[in-house]
């Protein structure tokens, strides 16, 4: 296995202790910029290593935390999304229970770098464990000096509260999820004005993803450049935390080099291809990226890579299907997901996935008419017109079996029924 960061202190059976996180380097960079450094330091720090966030939009984690402007009111505050309700993705989950004080301590140092004197984690109601777990070593953490007033005798003071959210994947979308903790209903906003400048409460806040938040300890340790260094490819930077699941040997979270192909997660990590199963496809990126065909099964996974063919690292989650998977089922299925956790603001989201629903239903059931095909193509480019991305993120499964595999949708047609069902 490749060197490991993000996952260097897993342990089979229980999380890392304070102690041994300590022992490993933690908190040596917030003692360091504590004692020796400055908020600048920080953010320019993890501005020069071009860390992208990790939790699906591989925004620049350094340009968003320069966002606040010096100037700007105070109280500040930092956002911890461990919401991951993305199916298919379960990395920052694993991560919280391999070890929990880099994740604090991520928090911490983009609460100096912004200047924030509240962090708050945001986490799902499914991982109940996973928050008793931060729950219980944010206390640690306090009675060690590390959270609290005046950290390690600085002037800089800073705590943290665990938010078990009340569920939805749209509670993951920034604006939404800042909603859902003031005790609102879970809309998006529009943006300007942008959560650096009028988030949480009207204050400036930043939103980070757990992977991302892990990231910086070590960035700020060891610094820019051997955070690029990490990486295989030239536009690439760090590891990343793969979570690879369906026809596969050994399904789990492997962290690995950003820019590793594809093919060696599949192969050399994932244990390969179940016995008599062929690579047909993969999601890349969680539930809401394309189909990746065949062609691309030896490429990069890099943000920019991905991105040149048409396709989204988002989550770096992949999902394996072989060649007896029906794509038309796995895309009902993944629609019959968005169009559940919709928030219902606007009408393209709304009244567009039960509409698509609909339509891949009954092509999948034997129904189908091939005027549905053309339906379903203008219905891609409706979602295009909601209120945020998750319609566009939604229908992107879609979007790619009718351009990659409209053979297999109209096979479906002709025949009358699913040519894969009895396989």
């Amino acid at each position: 296995m490749p060197a490991q960061v993000l996952l260097k202190n897993r342990k089979p059976d229980r999380i890392a202790s304070l102690a041994e996180y300590r022992e490993s380097g933690g908190y040596e960079a917030l003692l360091r910029v504590l004692k020796e450094g400055s908020p600048e330091v920080v953010q320019k720090e993890l501005h020069e290593s071009t860390l992208l966030g990790r939790g699906g939009a591989g925004f620049p984690a350094g340009k968003k935390m320069m966002a606040v402007a010096d100037d700007a009111p105070f109280p500040r505050y930092v956002v911890c999304n461990a919401d991951e309700m993305e199916p298919g993705t379960f990395k920052d989950r694993v991560m919280i229970h391999a070890d929990p004080h880099m994740l604090i301590e991520g928090i911490i140092l983009a609460g100096y770098g912004a200047r924030a004197e509240e962090g708050f984690i945001f986490i799902r109601p499914e991982y109940e464990n996973a928050a008793r777990v931060l729950k219980g070593q944010i206390e640690i953490a306090r009675g060690e000096g590390l959270l609290g007033r005046n950290l390690l005798g600085s002037d800089f003071s800073f705590d943290i509260m665990v938010h078990r959210s009340g569920g939805r994947y749209i509670c993951g979308e920034v604006t939404a999820q800042l909603n859902a903790l003031e005790g609102k209903r879970p809309n998006p906003k529009q943006p300007p004005p942008y959560p650096t400048e009028e988030g949480l409460w009207g204050k400036p806040t930043v939103l980070f993803n757990v992977e991302t938040l892990a990231c910086m300890p070590h960035v700020v340790r060891n610094g820019a450049q051997w955070f690029r260094d990490l990486a295989l490819t030239e536009s690439g930077a760090g590891t990343k935390i793969f979570p690879v699941s369906g026809k596969i040997n050994k399904p789990g979270c492997y962290e690995l080099p950003m820019g590793v192909r594809l093919s060696e997660i599949i192969e050399e990590h994932a244990g390969g291809m179940r016995p008599g199963s062929e690579y047909k496809c993969c999601l890349p990126g969680g539930a809401s990226s394309r189909f990746l065909p065949k062609q691309h099964y030896d490429i990069e996974m890099d943000f920019e890579t991905l991105q040149q063919v048409g396709h989204r690292l988002g989550t770096g989650a992949i999902m394996v299907l072989d060649q007896k998977t029906c794509l038309v089922g796995a895309t009902l299925n993944l629609i019959d997901f968005f169009a559940r956790e919709s928030c219902g603001w606007c009408t393209p989201c709304r009244e567009g996935f039960p509409y698509i629903r609909d339509l891949i239903f009954r092509i999948e059931n034997g129904q189908g008419e091939e005027q549905m095909i053309p339906m379903l193509k203008r219905m891609c480019g409706h979602m295009w017109s909601s209120y945020c991305a998750f319609a566009p993120g939604g229908i992107a499964p879609l979007e790619s079996l009718l351009e990659d595999y409209e053979e297999e949708v109209r096979e479906h047609i002709t025949l009358g029924k699913c040519p894969l069902k009895n396989e």
